[in-house]
C-alpha cells in the first residue's frame, strides 16, 4: 500500500508542472516595434600657413653682402594661407640669429626692420642681392621699425587674418643699418630666420 500511494503523489506533481507550463505559454505573444536613426561627420580644421617659392616670391633666402651704416636690406616674400578653417586668427613673427652678432644683438645701433604688405605682387628692380621694390597697388604697415630681433611680434594689415583660403600677402622686409653703427660692427655677421606663427580663427558655433 504504500509504493502505490507514493507514485500517485509523483505523478500528481508532474501534471501540476503541465498545467502551470500551458498557462505560461498563454501569457507570451509579439510586439509592435520602431527604430529610426541619422549620422554626421565631424571633421576638424588645419592652420596652414607657408612662404612663397625661392624666386620673386620669396628673396629671404638672398643673403645681403656687404654692408655699411646707412644701408638697406630689402627682400619680398609672399604669405599665404592654405587653411581649410578659412580665415585665421592672428599671425606673429619671431625672429632669431644664428650665428649671432652686433648686426642683432644691439636694438640701437643694429639692424632694424620695417615690414610693408602691397595689395598686389611687388615689383622688383635691380640685381641681386641689390633688389628694390615699388608697389603699383595699395601699401599698408605690417609692423612699424623695430629691432631685428623680437619674439612673437604682433604683424598688422595681414589679408590672410580673416581672409579665406588660398589668401596670399605680399609681404617686403627691409632691414637698415643705421648711420650710428661704429667701427665694432666691422666684419660682424648675423644669419636671421623669420618664423611665422598662425592661430586658428575665433570660436563659433558650426
Amino acid at each position: 500500500m504504500s509504493k502505490r500511494f507514493s507514485s500517485k503523489k509523483v505523478l500528481l506533481s508532474i501534471g501540476a508542472l503541465g498545467t502551470a507550463a500551458a498557462i505560461a505559454g498563454l501569457g507570451t505573444f509579439a510586439t509592435f516595434t520602431s527604430t529610426t536613426n541619422s549620422s554626421h561627420t565631424a571633421t576638424a580644421g588645419e592652420v596652414v600657413i607657408s612662404l612663397g617659392a625661392n624666386g620673386t616670391a620669396n628673396r629671404l633666402s638672398v643673403n645681403s653682402g656687404t654692408l655699411v651704416p646707412g644701408d638697406t636690406i630689402q627682400r619680398a616674400v609672399n604669405l599665404i594661407s592654405s587653411s581649410t578653417i578659412g580665415d585665421l586668427g592672428v599671425v606673429t613673427l619671431t625672429t632669431t640669429a644664428s650665428p649671432s652678432s652686433l648686426l642683432d644683438t644691439d636694438t640701437t645701433n643694429g639692424l632694424q626692420m620695417v615690414i610693408d604688405n602691397c595689395s598686389v605682387a611687388w615689383t622688383e628692380a635691380g640685381t641681386s642681392p641689390a633688389y628694390t621694390y615699388t608697389c603699383s597697388g595699395t601699401t599698408s604697415a605690417v609692423r612699424t621699425t623695430v629691432p631685428v630681433i623680437g619674439a612673437t611680434l604682433a604683424l598688422s594689415n595681414l589679408a590672410v587674418v580673416g581672409g579665406a583660403s588660398g589668401t596670399t600677402d605680399h609681404l617686403r622686409i627691409k632691414l637698415t643699418l643705421p648711420g650710428t653703427a661704429d667701427n665694432t660692427f666691422q666684419a660682424a655677421t648675423s644669419t636671421i630666420l623669420y618664423t611665422f606663427d598662425a592661430t586658428q580663427r575665433t570660436l563659433t558655433n558650426r
